[in-house]
């Protein structure tokens, strides 16, 4: 069950309401515009709901260092938001650094292959459990906040 592979397997840096039970999985590729539109999506919904955000490698040789970067940020929020606005103007994200830690490298190849293991196609792709009907959802691909709320059972407002 896709749920459950991934709540067991991805690693990421998590966000949102730290004690929530609702928890949202995320693979997302730094590189990817999408998952920054997505990002901003799920910003107003970080009070309801925690989310996991998992880096892959899959766009290009930025992706795992960028990703890496990001899971070690003292403040993972803020470095994302910085990089997600410097992805969607343009400018390419986050600079990497130099020597991705060994840990965080496998952590993001082992996403990379939940990945393809999923048989998926396109990033960002989650996963959740909806609070409301107990049933699993997903969803490849950027969404408005409005929409995400709904198939995450969250209450927008």
């Amino acid at each position: 069950q896709t749920y459950d592979l991934v709540a067991a397997n991805a690693k990421g840096f998590t966000v949102g309401a730290l004690m929530s039970a609702n928890t949202v999985y995320v693979l997302f590729d730094p590189q990817c515009p999408h998952c920054g539109h997505l990002w901003n999506a799920s910003k107003p919904l970080l009070a309801k709901a925690k989310f996991v955000w998992a880096p892959v490698a899959i766009i290009n040789g930025n992706s795992a260092p960028q990703g890496a970067a990001l899971m070690s940020a003292p403040n993972p929020a803020e470095a994302m938001n910085l990089h997600e606005a410097s992805i969607l103007a343009g400018n390419g994200g986050t600079p990497p650094r130099d020597g991705t830690p060994a840990d965080l490298e496998a952590a993001i190849k082992k996403n990379t292959e939940l990945f393809g293991s999923l048989k998926l196609e396109s990033v960002p792709f989650l996963v959740a459990r909806n609070p409301t009907t107990g049933q699993i959802v997903t969803h490849s691909g950027a969404m408005d906040t409005a929409s995400l709320a709904q198939l995450l059972g969250l209450n927008a407002n």
